[in-house]
Parts: C-alpha cells; structure tokens; sequence
C-alpha cells in the first residue's frame, strides 16, 4: 500500500485533494501538507515530518504542486535522508492525482513508474478541427 502526500503553495494541495474526492470518493492514506504565505521553511519541515509520522508503516508518495518550490525543497528532504520508502515527483495535475488513487494499492516503485508514464496525457490542448474536413469531429 503506498500512502499519498499531496503538498503544495496556499490551499492549492487541501483543494486538490478535496475535489478529486468528489470524483473518485474519500480516499484513505491520503493527505496534505499546505504552505501558508506566514510559514518559513522550518514550519514547513514540521508539517511534513508530522505527516510523515502518521504513515510510518507505509511506502510514501509526496506529489508536489512546482519542482523546486518551498514545498518541493521541504520533501527533498525527507526523501533524501529517508529515501528508501520515500518518492517525490512534482507537477501534480487532478488526472494525475486521480491516477494514483487508482494503483496506490500496488508497491511505490510501481506507482512511481505509472504516474511517470502517464504524466504526459494528464495535460492536453483542445482544437477544433479544420471545418473544410468531413465530419464534425471534435480532436
């Protein structure tokens, strides 16, 4: 079982989560951890380590809201003294959180190497197509 950790700038992570809630349902294992605009890097640290703590039995999935921004820095590192059971990836989007709803059954490393794959379709532009061209679909 791999627990979930979304972190991120203002109530961007607690709305995330909140909201792909609404889609896939209460999700168990999952929390945040939010950077308020008054929190130094220390307050930030202590949120992570007391989350943390509550998944202590499991292998842990941080997704953050931008690489390199204060909550990415924080994990950084935890992952870096505590890495084994630890994974960071950053850039975290509601279809990509949705998709680790659906495998956080499975090992770390196979969640990791999924969310990495997919990470790419989780994001898309919509056009209309060329009105010249038969039928009306929609790309």
């Amino acid at each position: 079982m791999t627990s979930i950790i979304v972190a991120g700038h203002g109530q961007f992570a607690k709305a995330l989560v909140e909201t792909s809630e609404m889609i896939a349902g209460k999700q168990t294992n999952v929390a945040t951890v939010t950077l308020a605009p008054q929190d130094g890097i220390k307050t930030l640290e202590n949120k992570f380590k007391k989350v943390l703590a509550t998944f202590s039995e499991n292998e842990i999935l941080i997704l953050v809201d931008l690489w390199g921004g204060s909550p990415f820095n924080a994990a950084a590192k935890f992952v870096a003294t505590e890495g084994n059971h630890l994974a960071l990836m950053a850039g975290v989007n509601l279809p990509l959180i949705l998709e680790a709803y659906m495998i956080k059954d499975q090992p770390l490393a196979a969640v990791v190497k999924h969310l990495t794959q997919v990470a790419p379709d989780t994001i898309k532009q919509f056009q209309v197509s060329d009105q010249s061209e038969e039928g009306d679909d929609l790309e």
